[in-house]
């Protein structure tokens, strides 16, 4: 039986990775802190193995990977929201950048042959212009967010041990992903919860809203955790792959889609100054054309369905 450790198992994409490795016949180890909430995988728990670990100290990370000893390992761990990254970047790039190096550290030391997959971010593209649209990964990279920068060194950092060392390891930018689970702080999420808190009543029929002008290329995360498998069976080491679905739709038509959804009527929709940004990516529009044509992924799942099934688990929530 193959074995898999995920990092950040306990998260929106972890969880939803340890399902499928699970279903794939993958026996699952994942490292979680102690502090970790396990909400999202308490209905797996007695099929996984846990192993407590924090990504930021040499030795934990080095000690939980010798106690799997895995044939593959998805690094998911990070500080994953942008907006935190503004009023906490040494924490964002600290996690997130010593957090990799550890990682990579432990895999070279143990002389595995450990395939690993580290999920970058289409963030790192940051600024791009109209003429660069759909990003491919050789777009220059213009991150603008300090956790963009902190997804651009990890990325890096990747390709270097790579090239230094022969490591085997794929770096994966996927666009914006989402779906059950989500958590909260992220947009779609966050309209969700705001409209199944109006259903039940347990707020004013008013939803807030930061930029609805952003445009965003958005997958299912059930998607997206099919793609990540692909990539450590099929993709090259050393490469950089986008994954995405192809299709840019502003916030304001996720909000629309939402909205259309919601069983409450004469919903407003209210604009909060704490929702914007200092900076924001105008537009984020993949081509995942090399990523398909290495694995033969393509997203299967309606973004419709995809905000159906997020509103539906924030009612079983609220």
């Amino acid at each position: 039986m193959q074995r898999a450790l995920i990092t950040g198992i306990t998260g929106f994409v972890g969880s939803h990775l340890a399902e499928l490795l699970l279903k794939e016949g993958i026996e699952v180890y994942g490292t979680v802190r102690w502090r970790s909430k396990t909400d999202n995988i308490d209905h797996i728990k007695d099929k996984i193995t846990l192993i407590e670990a924090d990504l930021r100290d040499a030795h934990s990370t080095e000690s939980a990977i010798e106690k799997a000893e895995p044939d593959y390992i998805f690094h998911l761990a990070a500080q994953s929201f942008v907006p935190t990254s503004w009023h906490a970047p040494e924490e964002t790039l600290v996690t997130n950048i010593i957090g990799s190096l550890n990682v990579l550290e432990a895999v070279r030391k143990s002389k595995t042959n450990t395939i690993i997959q580290v999920a970058g971010s289409s963030e790192e593209y940051g600024l791009v212009q109209k003429n660069e649209v759909p990003i491919k990964e050789t777009n220059e990279l213009r991150p603008l967010s300090p956790y963009g920068v902190s997804k651009v060194a990890q990325d890096r950092l990747t390709i270097q041990y790579c090239m230094s060392y022969g490591m085997k390891a794929i770096v994966t930018r996927a666009f914006n992903h989402t779906g059950p689970r989500r958590g909260e702080v992220f947009v779609t999420s966050n309209f969700a919860r705001q409209i199944a808190e109006i259903e039940k009543k347990k707020k004013e029929p008013a939803i807030y809203v930061g930029n609805l002008d952003a445009e965003r290329d958005f997958t299912d995360v059930r998607d997206i955790v099919k793609a990540y498998l692909l990539a450590v069976q099929k993709c090259k080491y050393g490469e950089v792959y986008n994954i995405c679905c192809g299709k840019s739709r502003k916030i304001k038509s996720v909000l629309d889609t939402l909205l259309k959804l919601s069983r409450a009527k004469d919903i407003q929709v209210k604009t909060d100054p704490k929702r914007l940004r200092p900076s924001d990516v105008p537009i984020l529009l993949g081509d995942c054309s090399k990523f398909e044509k290495a694995t033969g992924w393509k997203p299967e799942i309606p973004f419709d369905k995809t905000m159906e099934d997020l509103l539906d688990w924030w009612r079983e929530r609220i």
